[in-house]
């Protein structure tokens, strides 16, 4: 299988620098063969591309980018705690969250962005289970946070 890191590049992608907590937590977490992310947003350089709710500001493609995104935050973590995404055996769980207008229902949709950046990158390891959860507001407003919990 092609290095999960040369998939990135085959995608156009590259992982950026972990994300800075934006409150009192960690970025990522080992425990045995296990590895947890935190809420993820979609940040580009330390800041936020959109901000709003999917459905109203922000549209379902760009929100789709930008769960995307999370997803490449969350694996920059994943690697900053294992050394190397290729010691990923599996992605086990992702949870995605979106900021959505009261008659937004489209967040299956939106969370594809991520889910489909790791089954892109992993392959069948890629496949996961999957929560897309529609909530009220984000942190700093953002439109989508996504977690990963990963096998390694």
């Amino acid at each position: 299988m092609t290095h999960p890191e040369e998939k990135l590049t085959e995608l156009g992608l590259k992982l950026p620098e972990v994300a800075a907590p934006v409150a009192a937590y960690i970025p990522v977490l080992r425990s045995g063969n296990l590895v947890y992310t935190s809420g993820q947003l979609p940040m580009v350089d330390g800041a936020l591309p959109l901000v709003g709710k999917v459905g109203a500001e922000v549209s379902p493609e760009d929100a789709k980018a930008l769960a995307q995104r999370c997803a490449l935050n969350a694996l920059a973590a994943v690697k900053s705690e294992i050394g190397d995404l290729a010691l990923v055996k599996r992605v086990v769980k992702v949870v995605g969250f979106v900021a959505s207008a009261p008659d937004f229902t489209g967040q299956p949709a939106v969370i594809n962005g991520a889910s489909e950046l790791l089954g892109a990158v992993f392959g069948e390891a890629g496949r996961h289970a999957r929560s897309a959860v529609g909530v009220a507001v984000l942190p700093l407003d953002a439109p989508v946070e996504v977690e990963l919990t990963v096998e390694v």
